[in-house]
């Protein structure tokens, strides 16, 4: 899955969990601060990207750095990615 795929795959998570429409976000878009994320819509929202990626993450390995923006989950999506297709 290419980067701007996996931006767009995140934000359209992140509005399912919102339960509004969510365009435009940047990479430097702050989760919690801008989104207003709670703990109960980051979950939904992995769950949302677990299943559009077919990864399987745990969520008590998330650590908040890997929250803060955009980009940083997206980062964090893309090491889980790669470390399942090495385990395969």
């Amino acid at each position: 899955m290419e980067r701007r795929e996996l931006l767009l795959t995140i934000e359209k998570a992140i509005g399912e969990v919102l339960e509004r429409p969510v365009s435009g976000l940047t990479e430097q878009t702050a989760l919690f601060d801008e989104l207003q994320l709670t703990s109960i819509a980051v979950l939904g929202m992995l769950m949302s990207v677990e299943e559009a990626t077919g990864i399987s993450v745990d969520p008590e390995g998330l650590d908040i750095d890997d929250l803060r923006t955009l980009g940083s989950f997206a980062d964090y999506i893309e090491a889980a990615i790669r470390a399942e297709e090495e385990a395969s």
